[in-house]
């Protein structure tokens, strides 16, 4: 089920019903529960959320987060409709409850649920594939108009040390119940009896307030999550009606890179950060518009580099006529009222280029590596701060370079650093290597990430950051035995761990490789890779294998547990070619493809825009 695609404001019953129907939209990621809001309570990492419903017979779960969903192996669509009583059940083919799960804690439950009242305990339970869970189990009624409607459960998992295959017996039920009902544990099971409406002064869940519900608990929910919880009852409706609580779970999702990025667009303000934050998630507002700027590009070029810094679009370099290559830097600012192309006089620019990467630091910083020169391939750095009163490019002399190369990838980690991967080095010979350069440092030093095993080595390929410090690899012309094939495969990495490993996630190019639950895009290489907020990538344009369209977006979310790719529809007028090195996202709601309409001619004053919401569309 969507987010309802309508958000027009309403009034009364309707907005009510209008939240409801968000609410059964998809899950979102878990929100976290330090340690500061339960002073003295030590909180596990691993936890779950679940809504049940206290009107519909036996309580049906209507609502689960991903925390659920990992702790115990079970996906939503699995247990949506079912009592919780399925987790004291060992997998999902048992019929009766484990002798271990301590009867008297489930009777204490039930008698919670009967007369609508709080409950703390510690209940045996089971993941999906047998293995056990003890779950440190909070149930909180939520009232509406002094009934009943919902229950919350907020769930504790930790890992449960019992001998499953020991008879069940007096001995051991007694073992696990003193493990687990210790004199001083918090989680011993407590009845609170109902003192009046609670939601008049504080909502019921925890008996918090208002400010701190929205700043501890509500903020770190993703935004299909604050959508879900809104529809629970009216006080929670309210408090996520919040613009600055919207503000908080945006920045908390997506990055306060990414937020900053997003207050820059235009009549994001006017449309709120709700409006905005439902569009990027469900991306139902997604178009392709053409749009003409003035000025102009000289000489004309191909093979340039293109990024941008806020929402300006910043060229530099490429392939001139007769080879030449170009060392020229071109700025088009789109929150001009009539964008036009114009030639930034910058000092000590670097040689020319092309076949180069052009990548966003640090704000307005900018950063050049490798490509194709006139004395041949290319490993220097160069960088430069564009929002400098004299702007001026600076190189940056790094230790240990890789090797001098063209048409490989690049992104940037933590506003900081640079990533480097693959790539065409002298001969023609293809590369597999990643690199990293602190940028921030005095004296950065080159560091290739040690992995046990690569990808195959590839030109034309795609990095996109994900999840903060994950990589994604996507396409490029790889190679495969003797021949180079382009490429549909889907590799990760994950920086943050002191092993980084290199893991294929989905493709056509390796043994036993397939999609087989969606539509996967056609191998490609020099291909267009949009960052979306949340994680997920859009795959368009490049180079094609076979007959098939450049313009049809696919989407995948590698944050899934088996991602899948899908096909994105979208109205509009599409380009006939997107390139990823003359193609970037600007603002984090539209992506610029640059001579999208006649390819190698490159008519720079026509551009085409693809925006993800409509308060990028409308704002122009």
């Amino acid at each position: 089920m969507e987010w309802d695609s309508d958000l027009e404001d309403l009034s009364g019953g309707e907005e009510e019903e209008e939240e409801e129907r968000l609410f059964a939209g998809g899950l979102g990621g878990p929100f976290s529960i330090g340690e500061r809001l339960f002073p003295g309570l030590p909180v596990p990492a691993s936890y779950g959320l679940a809504v049940t419903d206290a009107i519909e017979p036996d309580h049906p779960i209507i609502y689960v987060n991903e925390g659920f969903e990992k702790a115990t192996g079970y996906r939503a669509e699995e247990v949506l409709g079912r009592n919780c009583r399925f987790l004291q059940c060992r997998g999902p083919f048992a019929h009766r409850r484990h002798p271990l799960v301590d009867s008297t804690v489930v009777t204490e439950i039930r008698r919670c649920l009967e007369n609508g009242i709080p409950f703390q305990g510690d209940l045996l339970n089971f993941r999906k594939d047998g293995s056990p869970l003890m779950n440190k189990l909070q149930l909180t009624p939520i009232y509406d108009d002094d009934e009943v409607t919902h229950f919350l459960g907020i769930q504790f998992f930790t890992e449960a040390n019992v001998d499953l295959g020991s008879p069940p017996g007096s001995f051991a039920k007694e073992s696990l119940r003193a493990a687990r009902f210790t004199s001083d544990s918090f989680y011993r099971p407590v009845l609170v009896e109902h003192v009046g409406n609670i939601c008049r002064e504080f909502c019921s869940m925890f008996q918090l307030s208002d400010e701190v519900i929205s700043h501890k608990i509500l903020s770190k929910l993703s935004p299909r999550d604050i959508a879900s919880v809104g529809s629970v009852c009216k006080r929670l409706y309210q408090l996520t009606k919040n613009e600055d609580l919207w503000k908080m779970v945006c920045q908390n999702a997506w990055a306060s890179e990414t937020t900053r990025a997003l207050e820059a667009v235009p009549a994001a303000e006017r449309l709120g950060w709700r409006r905005l934050a439902r569009e990027l998630t469900t991306l139902e507002a997604v178009a392709w518009r053409k749009v003409t700027v003035g000025g102009a590009v000289e000489p004309s070029r191909c093979n340039f580099s293109a990024c941008a810094v806020g929402n300006r679009v910043v060229l530099f370099g490429g392939e001139g006529v007769n080879m030449q290559p170009m060392n020229d830097t071109f700025v088009l600012d789109l929150n001009a009222r009539e964008p036009e192309w114009k030639n930034v006089m910058v000092g000590s620019p670097p040689p020319g280029r092309w076949g180069h990467t052009l990548s966003c630091f640090n704000g307005s910083w900018l950063v050049v590596f490798g490509g194709c020169g006139r004395q041949g391939l290319l490993n220097d750095v160069f960088i430069l701060d564009l929002d400098a009163k004299h702007p001026a490019w600076r190189e940056v002399s790094g230790l240990a370079p890789p090797l001098p190369r063209s048409w490989h990838s690049s992104c940037t980690l933590d506003g900081t650093k640079l990533v480097v991967s693959g790539g065409c080095a002298d001969s023609g010979v293809l590369l597999s290597d990643t690199f990293l350069l602190d940028l921030t440092i005095e004296k950065p030093v080159w560091r290739e990430v040690p992995v046990s095993w690569t990808p195959p080595s590839r030109l034309g390929h795609s990095l996109s950051v994900y999840d903060s410090r994950k990589i994604l690899l996507f396409g490029g012309l790889a190679k495969s035995g003797p021949l180079r094939l382009r490429s549909s495969d889907v590799f990760t990495i994950d920086l943050c761990k002191d092993e980084p490993c290199w893991r294929y996630l989905t493709g056509s190019g390796m043994p036993g490789a397939g999609n087989p639950a969606g539509i996967g895009p056609p191998p490609r290489l020099d291909h267009v890779a949009v960052n979306l907020p949340g994680g997920r990538i859009v795959i368009f344009g490049g180079s094609v294998a076979g007959l098939h369209s450049a313009s049809q977006l696919y989407l995948l979310d590698p944050t899934e547990e088996k991602p899948t790719w899908r096909i994105l529809n979208v109205p509009g007028r599409p380009p006939r070619f997107a390139w990823g090195h003359s193609t970037c996202v600007v603002g984090g709601t539209r992506a610029i493809v640059l001579g999208g309409q006649t390819g190698e001619e490159w008519m720079l004053s026509e551009l085409y825009e693809l925006s993800l919401a409509s308060s990028a569309y409308n704002g122009n």
